[in-house]
């Protein structure tokens, strides 16, 4: 661990020990986070029938389904940096897959922040941020790092118990151990704070649903897409077990919980029933937006965002005004009553706009750049851009972003291109491109926002799509890197 973290540990502990014993038990905190998870998944969302999520519908019932709630980044390690971090990734060197992570590991995650203020902190499925058995290092006590039926880093049992850090066989189906490991640290920490992200992977490929799961979706449709459902199926049922176990104890109202997706699903063009269950199509759906993982418009990074807080934020919410997953550390820093200092944090505290106290918007703009793509929203508009390409976009209007206004509203995107670009100067390196367009992202821009036909479906397996950049990154850290 970094010698200014250890510094920051020691002196926080000391000065906010003392506190915790006599004022009142801080709320507990829970994050689950998907993993190439479309907007469509979701059945609260109201878009498609097939999708069934009982659990987080009625999540969103005691609280907030975000209808614009975004990732950042279409990608998943990045998108899991700024997660942790509360800032945007780019302003720390993690800007997509493949990166360096020394930035990442020179930053305070909000577990560290947490863990110092006197929380139980652990850390559940998919970590992506380096190997498994250093995740200790960023602020987790606590470690279960499924995400494969595999032996997988872990210095707890299913049930909650301290073991030595090592591989752990796995015992149950990835999803299911982590809401089981979960549910059962809930339960050891039921009389103090705690804060626990439950990062599932899921419905990422490799699709790897349990027959329990299949089965609840019968008839005819793509194999990849039943994968997809049952998976998150699995997913919705450890919803449901983490806040049974929070109800048990009386922990409800004493909790705040985010649903998040990391990112658009991947639907490579085609949504190809390839059979078996690697790299391709995940089998969710982005459904009504434009694009999928890999791209700044909507499908890339515009996610399931669900907020719930009984007892403090109303429930039966709808909330319109778009909200980021970089909020999750500024508000879990405001709720714990957290020092931060400007410059630390990039979100904004939701609670006041969640719970009726504050009626503006809780961002003025959000804004991306990822790789050759840069993008920022506000209010109804929508700049992006890629490569040469830019596209100004109604999101009021257009949420699918099918009408190109930027040759209409001239005056309307050299302003946000203005407002981008000074941005972009904060990031390291600063300009609204790192890099250039890939071939992927071509073919991307391409089909769905210039509205080119796609190449043929790719259907003789020894020409079949290349695996995504995700897969094989993974499966060769797998041991290291659960």
């Amino acid at each position: 661990m970094n010698s200014h973290k250890l510094l920051y540990a020691f002196v926080s502990t000391i000065l906010i020990s003392a506190s915790l014993s006599v004022a009142e038990t801080p709320p507990n905190i829970i994050v689950f986070y998907t993993d190439d998870h479309g907007h469509a998944d979701l059945s609260c969302q109201g878009v498609l029938d097939d999708i069934k999520t009982p659990n987080v519908d009625a999540l969103a019932r005691s609280g907030v389904l975000a209808r614009h709630g975004y990732s950042t980044a279409p990608q998943c390690v990045p998108s899991r940096a700024g997660l942790m971090i509360g800032k945007f990734q780019s302003k720390f060197g993690v800007e997509s897959n493949g990166k360096s992570l020394d930035g990442f590991d020179r930053e305070l995650t909000i577990a560290e922040r947490l863990q110092a203020a006197g929380y139980a902190t652990a850390q559940f499925g998919k970590w992506h941020l380096g190997p498994g058995p250093r995740i200790t290092d960023h602020g987790f006590k606590h470690v279960f790092a499924q995400n494969v039926g595999r032996p997988f880093a872990a210095n707890i049992t299913l049930d909650g118990e301290d073991r030595e850090m090592s591989d752990l066989p796995a015992e149950m189906y990835h999803i299911d151990g982590c809401s089981r490991a979960a549910a059962s640290i809930i339960e050891r920490y039921k009389d103090r704070p705690f804060f626990l992200y439950i990062a599932y992977r899921a419905p990422h490929v490799p699709l790897d649903a349990t027959q329990k799961y299949l089965d609840r979706f019968p008839g005819k449709m793509p194999e990849r897409r039943r994968q997809a459902l049952a998976m998150l199926s699995a997913v919705d049922d450890g919803v449901g077990l983490v806040t049974d176990t929070l109800a048990k104890h009386v922990l409800t109202e004493k909790t705040l919980i985010f649903y998040i997706g990391d990112n658009g699903a991947p639907l490579k063009i085609h949504k190809l029933d390839a059979p078996g269950g690697g790299p391709g199509w995940d089998g969710s759906l982005n459904d009504p937006l434009n694009g999928e993982k890999g791209m700044l418009s909507e499908g890339g990074m515009h996610v399931p965002f669900v907020v719930s807080w009984p007892g403090t934020i109303p429930g039966g919410q709808v909330y319109d005004h778009p909200i980021s997953a970089l909020d999750v550390a500024a508000t879990a820093a405001a709720i714990a009553e957290l020092d931060t200092k400007p410059g630390d944090l990039d979100g904004v505290n939701l609670i006041p706009h969640l719970s009726g106290e504050a009626d503006s918007p809780p961002h003025d703009a959000l804004m991306w750049r990822w790789t050759a793509q840069s993008a920022i929203r506000e209010g109804k508009w929508k700049l992006l851009r890629g490569g040469d390409r830019e596209y100004l976009f109604n999101l009021k209007t257009d949420l699918e972003e099918k009408d190109n206004l930027a040759s209409k509203h001239p005056e309307i995107a050299s302003r946000l291109r203005d407002r981008l670009n000074a941005w972009s100067k904060t990031l390291d390196p600063p300009g609204l491109a790192n890099g250039g367009m890939s071939r992927a992202a071509t073919d991307y821009f391409d089909f769905y926002l210039d509205g080119r036909a796609p190449e043929p479906k790719v259907t003789d397996s020894a020409t079949r799509p290349r695996p995504e950049r995700d897969a094989p990154r993974e499966r060769r850290r797998a041991k290291g890197n659960q």
